[in-house]
């Protein structure tokens, strides 16, 4: 039993450098910044109240108290800033400067902690008061701040370590929020591959087909889509092999470089034959973030190991 323990205790607390924290301090702050500038000309026009936006706010944040009343919403901020006689533009013009330069503080690594946290709320109010116009990139990005906020920032590439001029010093968090970092996208490729599978529409490509052809995301000349026909069951087959097997192979060290590889080839594939950047991006992060650091370092010792047996 207390083998057990201890067995436990090195996976969920393993050693790790800071390394995987950078990656993922750097690529959301990057992140964060797209996101913003993307919306700047249409941010108000996306999450205003009633009668000046895209979707009426108020309905949203409506249906959203149904779920839960304590979910935040940019209605709060709206209503804090009428108190003090602000008006709802001006209220969601600051939001939107507050969330840039959240994400240029996390970039530059500058106020880390107070930035990530204003990041993550800014972000998680906006996703959710826009809940008609949010998909998949809203939630990992949510995911990837949450867990950034929790870790032991800064890390020692961020400007307030170099500011402060001390050693970084290691904690056993950042192996823990890395495990559970990792443990999450396989949990979320799983069962992403798995409902893939029980279904008919990737073995034979219909799924992509339909995908690559509504719009918005419909970046790729129809006609072209038909000449490459014959590759869509291959290509639905490849993704749902690849996303159930995430949680077996990339923990190999022996395939690891492979399947991340190829991950990662998928969603950049996705990002430019869907026009879908951002969400191209986040996954991208994530799984550099969880998995990336070590690679390198790894593949180069063992190349000098082998090379010094191959002299002995």
């Amino acid at each position: 039993m207390q083998a057990l323990k201890e067995r436990l205790s090195e996976f969920l607390f393993p050693t790790e450098s800071d390394t995987w924290l950078s990656i993922l301090r750097v690529g959301l702050g990057f992140q964060i910044t797209l996101y913003s500038l993307s919306l700047r000309n249409d941010w108000n026009y996306l999450f205003a109240g009633a009668g000046s936006g895209l979707v009426n706010r108020d309905l949203t944040e409506a249906l959203l108290s149904v779920e839960s009343r304590f979910v935040p919403r940019l209605g709060w901020l709206a209503t804090l800033g009428a108190q003090v006689g602000l008006r709802e533009e001006t209220v969601l013009s600051f939001l939107w400067i507050c969330l840039l330069a959240a994400g240029c503080g996390l970039l530059a690594g500058l106020f880390c902690r107070t930035s990530v946290i204003l990041a993550w709320f800014l972000h998680l109010c906006a996703a959710k008061s826009g809940g008609f116009v949010s998909y998949g990139v809203d939630n990992f990005m949510t995911i990837g701040l949450f867990y950034l906020m929790l870790s032991p920032l800064p890390d020692r590439y961020a400007l307030d370590r170099q500011l402060r001029k001390s050693q970084p010093e290691d904690s056993p968090l950042l192996g823990f929020w890395r495990r559970v970092l990792q443990l999450h996208l396989c949990i979320i490729y799983f069962f992403s591959g798995l409902t893939k599978c029980l279904g008919s529409g990737w073995w034979d490509g219909s799924n992509m087909w339909r995908a690559l052809i509504r719009p918005p995301f419909s970046v790729i000349d129809p006609e072209m889509l038909v000449r490459w026909k014959y590759l869509f069951p291959v290509a639905g087959v490849f993704i749902c092999l690849l996303e159930i097997g995430y949680p077996l192979f990339i923990w190999s060290d022996k395939t690891r470089k492979i399947w991340l590889t190829c991950i990662c080839a998928m969603h950049a594939g996705i990002g430019f034959m869907m026009g879908m950047y951002l969400f191209a991006l986040i996954m991208i992060i994530l799984n550099l973030a969880a998995y990336g650091p070590g690679l390198v370092g790894n593949s180069a010792k063992q190349l000098f190991v082998r090379r010094q047996a191959a002299h002995a």
